[in-house]
């Protein structure tokens, strides 16, 4: 009987350091321009995140089915975070500046993933053969992707032209398309579970971070209301995704690990995103329609992700149609009303608490629902 795999310390400080890079580089989205956030800050915040993310997409599914907690992951995960302290600091405004020392420590990342799976292909050859055409379409998938920023060099020095970011994307592209062969080596999904779990803990101790600045005013009326309709935001969305992870997902799921991750990137995006509005909301210098603008989808995006999710839950838990039509019913009926009072802070946030804990009250129902219906089958 195998032992159940256990999140180990490495990968949780591992996992830290990308929360730092995410969260220290939301300062690209405080980039204004007519009280707009500025279009090219934006779009670098996107792709850098989704670099990032996809650095510990790649690092999580490899140790979760083949890291051993031995000297080689532990010196390999080093070298990874030595080298994203050169890709933090490549994310910022004037990134031109900075474009070789980010995509170089990219490059190298990359190649460290590289060598992991050679090495391992190597071990699984004679072992374990039905694994190898997976750990071979993974590799293939990081060099090429490593191919794509090494060409990136000489195009920009030539053209100023960066074309390392369609290495992200054919990345993306790529983990989509071999979905189905990755089946052939399926996840520890328990530990998968909980290694996302602690990251997206770790992203909502940045959100608790960010709220701060609700409290600052002293003990007056405006200052308390705001302050507390602040944390009843972060307190229900930390409590809905506490309902689903533990008590929704099937943690005895077979599966690849492919869409459980992708989705979660997106979730823990939308969740930066959501840090950065609530920041805004407080910020007198960014027009009251891109605030509410920016608020307003990325907690859809955040809750579209955790619909999604929820296609691991357990049987008795698993969506049918009523519900979603009630969840589609009820995000339309909150952007409706975001809009047309965006510009009332005071209505507008009260709403979104209110509609917060209603999503978490139909997971938990969902939740003690699907729990006694399972008795009663028993």
């Amino acid at each position: 009987m195998e032992t159940e795999k256990k999140v180990e310390y490495i990968e949780l400080i591992y996992d830290l350091i990308f929360v730092y890079i995410i969260g220290r580089n939301n300062q690209l989205l405080h980039v204004m321009e007519n009280g707009f956030i500025d279009p090219g800050s934006f779009l670098t915040y996107v792709l850098a995140s989704l670099i990032i993310l996809q650095i510990w997409y790649y690092t999580t599914l490899f140790i979760n089915r083949f890291g051993e907690n031995d000297k080689r992951m532990h010196i390999a995960i080093f070298v990874n975070m030595y080298l994203l302290y050169f890709m933090a600091r490549g994310i910022r405004v004037n990134w031109q500046k900075e474009f070789y020392s980010f995509s170089g420590a990219w490059l190298l990342i990359l190649l460290n993933i590289a060598l992991q799976y050679f090495i391992q292909l190597k071990k699984t050859e004679k072992a374990k053969p039905w694994e190898c055409e997976q750990i071979r379409i993974s590799l293939r998938t990081i060099l090429i992707q490593a191919g794509i920023i090494a060409v990136s060099f000489p195009i920009f020095s030539v053209t100023g032209i960066p074309v390392s970011p369609l290495a992200v994307v054919f990345g993306i592209l790529a983990v989509i398309a071999g979905s189905r062969v990755r089946i052939l080596v399926p996840v520890d999904f328990p530990h998968l579970t909980e290694r996302v779990m602690l990251y997206v803990v770790f992203t909502f101790g940045e959100m608790i971070i960010a709220i701060t600045d609700y409290f600052e005013g002293g003990w007056n009326l405006s200052t308390v209301y705001f302050s507390l309709c602040a944390f009843l935001i972060v307190a229900g969305l930390l409590s809905s995704y506490g309902v689903l992870y533990n008590s929704l997902i099937d943690r005895n799921t077979v599966t690849n690990g492919t869409a459980y991750m992708m989705l979660h990137v997106f979730l823990i995006l939308s969740l930066n995103f959501i840090t950065a509005a609530l920041e805004f909301m407080r910020k007198e210098t960014v027009s009251d329609l891109p605030k509410n603008l920016f608020l307003i989808s990325f907690f859809a995006l955040y809750f579209i992700m955790t619909y999604l999710i929820m296609r691991f839950n357990k049987e008795e838990y698993r969506r049918n149609r009523k519900g979603s039509l009630l969840f589609f019913v009820g995000m339309g009926t909150f952007i409706l009303i975001m809009i047309l009072c965006y510009r009332t802070p005071a209505v507008s946030i009260a709403v979104t608490v209110v509609y917060i804990w209603a999503v978490f009250v139909s997971l938990a129902l969902l939740s003690r629902h699907g729990h006694a219906k399972k008795q009663a089958a028993l």
